[in-house]
């Protein structure tokens, strides 16, 4: 096990920054006698991506929700397999996987098992209980058992952070799942140990593992520097539903070509041909920028007041205080939400 503490003082380290990634499997425990193969879909995906061909059977079946399990079900179609379903104890709705993941994996012949959880494997047979939500939306056991048949069963049950080698150092807190507490500044309760990406509580994307990136990069130099931790970020946060989309919705999406289902299962092909290089141009200038002012001119067409003056290309805009009365049209109509609104000092 890695010795971070040891690791850092040999280094001569003043500051680290952790961010491993949750590559650990979640496993349940399936009774299976005389049966096929149980593999977690972490494994097989990586196996598969590095050249392997491994033997699935006719019938494979897949255990979660997740867009991991959308990618091992499509993946052993793609392996030979005649039948992929996916077993998962919720609904629809509830389900963690993009829609548009799960509705290619559908394109491509998987059948999708809701309200559904496998109790046992044995022989070439899954046993699957039928669940049924309760009044707070969540799944429980009806007692009602189904059989279903699978050559091979495939866990897509998530994945978790190892943060085992963080459990010695003096401080570090932990949250019910395993992750890492950490403050504002992404630090730990170690001084100079700051985490992010998987191993905290957050939304699992490369976006947000980038976001934390380059956040941990200015904390710890403001750390270094004996600085003030926590700074807020130089433009507000900004989420989907702030922006005003109208003014993007001129031009369509520019639509990719797609492979059919017949030839999509023929092998490993992208599903999607990719954008022509005028057609990526066009789209990577569409750039919503969220909090980043993209130079519209729509908060100096929509002032009553002429009160936000244009200084040329490049150089954004000035507000004139004296002639704004504060009424919020330059804010209201900022399609990025470039723009905030603060009380006037007294």
């Amino acid at each position: 096990m890695v010795d971070l503490e040891a690791e850092r003082r040999e280094g001569g380290f003043d500051a680290v920054f952790v961010a491993v990634g949750a590559h650990l499997s979640k496993r349940v425990d399936i009774p299976a006698r005389d049966a096929g193969p149980v593999v977690d879909a972490v494994s097989f995906l990586r196996g598969v991506a590095a050249g392997e061909r491994p033997q699935v059977g006719r019938r494979v079946a897949v255990y979660g929700g997740g867009n991991t399990a959308m990618d091992a079900a499509r993946t052993a179609r793609r392996l030979g397999a005649d039948e992929a379903l996916i077993v998962y104890r919720r609904t629809r709705e509830q389900m963690p996987a993009h829609e548009e993941e799960a509705e290619d994996a559908e394109r491509e012949g998987v059948r999708i098992n809701w309200l559904r959880t496998i109790k046992a494997f044995e022989g070439e047979q899954l046993q699957v209980e039928v669940m049924e939500l309760d009044e707070s939306g969540f799944p429980r056991p009806t007692g009602r058992y189904e059989t279903l048949a699978a050559d091979t069963v495939i866990l897509a049950l998530g994945q978790r952070t190892d943060t085992a080698f963080l459990e010695n150092l003096p401080g570090v807190e932990f949250e019910r799942d395993g992750t890492v507490r950490v403050s504002s500044s992404l630090m730990t309760g170690c001084p100079g140990v700051f985490a992010g990406g998987d191993m905290v509580p957050a939304e699992r994307t490369v976006t947000v593992g980038v976001g934390h990136g380059k956040r941990a990069a200015r904390e710890i130099d403001a750390w270094l520097a004996g600085g003030e931790l926590g700074r807020p970020s130089k433009h507000p946060r900004v989420t989907f539903e702030m922006l005003n989309l109208w003014y993007f919705g001129d031009a369509a999406q520019r639509r990719e070509p797609e492979l059919g289902p017949s030839q999509r299962l023929e092998g490993f092909e992208e599903v999607r041909g990719g954008l022509d290089p005028d057609e990526a141009s066009f789209e990577a200038r569409r750039c919503l920028s969220c909090g980043n002012c993209c130079e519209c001119d729509g908060c100096v067409g929509a002032c009553p007041e002429d009160a936000v003056i244009k200084l040329g290309p490049g150089h954004r805009y000035r507000f004139d205080y004296d002639r704004c009365t504060g009424c919020r049209a330059c804010y209201e109509q900022c399609p990025v939400h470039s723009i905030e609104m603060r009380p006037e000092l007294a």
